[in-house]
């Protein structure tokens, strides 16, 4: 597939004019937990490993599915990868969370509300009334019209308690918890990491949800479709979709974030423009560098950039 949008040398020199809504700190406050979570320990054919079946309280309270994986003769506490899925995806099952337990760490791997049916199972729920009004297909549009009542605003808390529900796990040293993701997991990781100020690294792959109007203006595949879908209809809330998209920015939370960071972007990538990684890579606070693959669309680096990550983890989560 040919570029479609910045070529690298643009890119490098790209710099995001998002605005940020002046209410951005005090919307978010403080995020703390409201309540403990479960790790109900799950029989599997997972013999080398350990797996717990979670449950931690997330928006309002509501209950959040999680599995937590770590190596079965691990003694002490280990490091620990909370690791969110891609759009529409969700926890799937233990056999899909066994990379980051092979490699030495706990690893929990977190549902997304209503999410994964579309290519990896989820089973937590999301609940109403909020956000019920008129949207597009898909959950951008979902609560479009208040940041409040928006999907992310419940995605972004229950990601924020998921950090919480680890550090609370006996087998897990809370000092040495990374956030991941890819595309919108990585978007979810870059919103906590300018959340929750202690954490020990980040690794964003393919980020979505970063500079979400130059995404909705030049992406030709994927989630950020449903928010230009929906302003075909409704020409006259341009302003305020976006005011509202804008309380969940990666290029903002970026700005808070200090833990070292890696990043990936593709090139060729028609989900996630490069541009829009780049926007939120640029105004990321914490050390930080990025994978660049020029020639490949959304599917990133694929195993490749899980070694890369894998190294970037060892350097800064080991002892």
């Amino acid at each position: 597939m040919p570029l479609s949008d910045l070529t690298l040398d643009e890119c490098l020199t790209y710099r995001s004019a998002a605005p940020e809504p002046a209410d951005f700190d005090a919307f978010w406050g403080a995020l703390s937990p409201s309540g403990p979570a479960s790790f109900v320990e799950t029989s599997t054919s997972l013999k080398t490993l350990r797996v717990y079946d979670v449950s931690f309280p997330g928006h309002a309270g509501q209950p959040v599915r999680a599995w937590l994986v770590r190596p079965a003769g691990a003694e002490g506490p280990l490091p620990c990868v909370v690791e969110f899925p891609g759009y529409n995806g969700g926890r799937g099952l233990p056999e899909d969370c066994l990379l980051y337990a092979a490699a030495g760490y706990a690893h929990l791997f977190v549902d997304v509300r209503g999410q994964g049916s579309g290519w990896r199972r989820g089973d937590t729920e999301d609940f109403p009334p909020e956000g019920t009004g008129p949207q597009f297909p898909g959950f951008m549009t979902r609560g479009i019209l208040d940041p409040a009542k928006h999907f992310y605003r419940r995605v972004i808390e229950d990601a924020v308690a998921a950090v919480h529900a680890a550090r609370s796990f006996d087998g897990v040293d809370p000092a040495r918890i990374a956030v991941t993701g890819i595309s919108q997991g990585g978007g979810l990781a870059l919103a906590v990491a300018g959340l929750v100020p202690d954490l020990a690294a980040v690794a964003a792959d393919v980020p979505f949800l970063c500079d979400m109007r130059r995404g909705a203006e030049r992406a030709a595949t994927g989630p950020y479709l449903e928010v230009a879908g929906y302003l075909k209809v409704h020409r006259d809330r341009t302003d305020t979709v976006f005011d509202t998209l804008a309380h969940f920015d990666g290029v903002h939370f970026a700005k808070r974030a200090t833990a070292p960071a890696l990043f990936s972007v593709a090139m060729m990538d028609t989900t996630c423009p490069p541009s829009t990684v780049f926007g939120a890579y640029h105004t990321y606070a914490g050390p930080k560098s990025i994978e660049v693959y020029h020639f490949n669309g959304h599917e990133g680096g694929e195993t490749v950039q899980h070694a890369a990550r894998l190294r970037f983890l060892a350097g800064v989560l080991q002892p």
